[in-house]
Formats: structure tokens, sequence, C-alpha cells
């Protein structure tokens, strides 16, 4: 009896190993296969930038890191009016439909970006066939006709717009752009008017850098608030995220989440990026038009990444990671601002040639360790 029982409990005790291990196994393995955008299923889209060759089907390794782990897309380059009007009533759509067509079969919450923006508009824009500046009315109609096209085309098929991108200078005053200077402020609510216009269900932001700046915050809450008095319809307020490890504050920033929410629209995290590099400058912001000379001492990663700098990465990504997941309730969507390494505009600018590491995946399009932190950090 004793041998007997020996016997029956060797075979529960192995039973009990392979079914709780196995489910213990099994666990591990579902957690370690976890995708960002399941992790953050129910809390805000997770979304990633496309640029042309990614668009095009070209970069096979980057679009399957897509498809696995963003929810959310939004063109880098292609909507921009310099490109998808270079030329007055010529309109270059091939890339922008294959865009949207990338984001509906694969089921993905499509973003426009961007309409009006001072930066990557066409000269003919403002001026006339002796290169002088056009009259107020021209603007305006001009502007009206490339926002009627292009939302137009896409109705129903873009989910939401940045409308209007970087118009409030970081002390909060009006930046002096050929739209202010020959239609003033009116060209905001015109923009957003026009876009309404051409697609009513669309959901339309307003989008800019260096968010958590004291006098833009107040600038841009300022703008809002004259336009809701105005009627104008505003969804959403887009935080770009070009962030740095010692820069913005996380306090700042929460300042600005909080303060945009307070005014009654959406907020989302739109070109988020973590650059390792030192600035060359003071009060760069996301500048695109910013550029310093190369020295080498400004490129000091190029061999790679010492792990206490590696360390310092992950740790500055989770604290804004748990900054988002803190405000869930107001943030419905963050974007990374491209998919790897090596396809990111921060190894050109504002300084060309320097290598960085500022996204979630690396140059080989592999999850770098934070990711796995970032997923665990949202199942809590």
């Amino acid at each position: 009896m004793k041998k007997k029982g020996f016997l029956v409990g060797s075979i529960l005790a192995i039973l009990c190993a392979f079914v709780f291990g196995g489910a213990f196994t099994l666990k591990k393995k579902e957690t370690a296969e976890l995708k960002l955008k399941n992790a953050f299923e129910k809390k805000f889209y997770i979304g990633t930038a496309l640029n042309a060759e990614q668009i095009m089907g070209n970069d096979a390794e980057a679009i399957k890191v897509v498809k696995a782990h963003f929810n959310a897309v939004v063109a880098e380059n292609c909507m921009k009016s310099g490109m998808i009007q270079p030329r007055e009533g010529e309109f270059r759509f091939a890339l922008p439909d294959r865009f949207v067509e990338f984001g509906e079969k694969n089921g993905m919450h499509i973003n426009g970006h961007t309409l009006i923006w001072h930066s990557q508009a066409p000269q003919w824009f403002f001026t006339d066939n002796k290169g002088h500046d056009v009259s107020r009315e021209v603007l305006i109609q001009r502007m009206k006709n490339h926002i009627a096209a292009v939302v137009g085309r896409y109705k129903g098929r873009v989910h939401t717009w940045d409308v209007v991108n970087e118009a409030i200078l970081d002390d909060g005053s009006w930046r002096k752009s050929k739209f202010y200077e020959i239609i003033g402020e009116d060209f905001i609510k015109l923009a957003f008017q026009f876009a309404q216009e051409a697609d009513p269900e669309a959901e339309l932001y307003y989008n800019d850098y260096s968010m958590a700046n004291p006098g833009k915050r107040a600038g841009v809450v300022a703008m809002v608030e004259k336009l809701q008095k105005q009627g104008v319809r505003i969804d959403g307020i887009g935080m770009q995220g070009h962030i740095g490890l010692n820069h913005p504050s996380i306090e700042e920033f929460e300042k600005s989440i909080v303060a945009f929410s307070d005014l009654g629209v959406k907020v989302m995290i739109t070109e988020l990026d973590l650059t390792v590099l030192p600035s060359p400058g003071q009060n760069v912001g996301a500048d695109v038009s910013a550029n310093f000379e190369y020295q080498q001492k400004m490129n000091p990663y190029a061999n790679g990444l010492p792990d206490s700098v590696s360390k310092a990465f992950n740790e500055r990504y989770l604290q804004f990671f748990k900054l988002f997941l803190k405000h869930q309730d107001k943030i419905t969507r963050v974007t990374l601002w491209g998919v790897n390494d090596g396809s990111s505009w921060r190894n050109g600018w504002p300084v060309r040639g320097r290598t960085d590491y500022p996204l979630l995946f690396d140059r080989k399009n592999k999850p770098k360790p934070v990711v796995k932190s970032i997923i665990q950090l949202a199942q809590q």
C-alpha cells in the first residue's frame, strides 16, 4: 500500500507539474509576445510615422514592426503642402493614396499631417507670377482650395487631421509666418472652418512642438480659447514629443497635458522621439530650419551607446509613459516619429551626419529592452 501510494503521488506530481508548469510557460510566452498595441488597448492608440520607403513597401522589415506593434499611422512627409501640391493645381496623390490604403488595409487609425504649415509649404502659395506677395483674398482662396482638395479626397477615410502646425512661438506670441503676415490671426480660424466643411466627421487638431514651455502653453491656451469663443471647432491639441534626456521636465509636460485637456479638447502626443545627443544650441525646439555645422564632439555615439546612456534612455522613456498612462483619460494617441533609429530625422537634425538612437526599435528593427518594460508598465 505504501508503494502504491507513492506511485499515485508521483503520478499526481507529474500531472501537476505538466499542467501548472505548462500554464506558466504559456503565460510567460504570451507576455513575451505581447505587442505595444495590445498592451495599450483600451487606453490610447499607439502609432508611428511612415516614410516614403515604408509606404511604398520597400522596407519590409520595418513594415513588419508597424503591423505587429502599432494601430495608428501618420505620414511623415508626403501629405505636407509642398509635397502634395508643389505647383498650383498639380496634386501628387499617389503616395498619400498608398499611405491611406495601408492604414485601411491594416485597420489602423489614420492621421493626416499637415494641412497648413509655414515650413515645407510651396512658394507659389504666397506669391504671384512676379514674385510679389499675393493679396489676403488670394491666399485665403488658395488655402481653401488646397484644404478642400486634400481633405475632400480622403473624406471618411482619414480619421484625424493636423489642420495647423506650429503657429505659436515659445514665448507665446504668434509666429510671423507668411500666413500670419498676409492674412493675420484669422488664418487659423479659416483653416479649421475649411477643413470642417471638407469633412464634417474628421477630428481636427492643432499641433506644435515645445509644448511644455510655459510661454507656449499659455499662448496656445489663449489662441484656442479665442477660437472657441468665435465658434471654431477644434477637437484636439497635438503635443510634439521631441524630447531629450534632460529636457523638458516631466512636471512642465504634465502641466501642459492638464491645461490643454481643461480646454475641453483631446490631447495627443504626436511626434515622440528621445534624442541622446548633445544640443548644439539653445531653444532650438524642433524648428526644422535650424542647421548647425558638424563637429565630432557633437556626435559622441557613432559606434553605439555606452551602458550608462542606454540606462538613462530607458528610464526617461519609462518616465514619460508613466505620465501618459496617468493621464490616459485625457490622451487619445501616442505616436512615435518614426519606426526605427535608422529612419529617424534626428540623425540629420539639427546637425547632419550624426548617429542618434531616439526610437523604440533599433536599426535592425529589433525592440529595445525598454519596449518590454513599457509593455509591462501598461499591464499593471
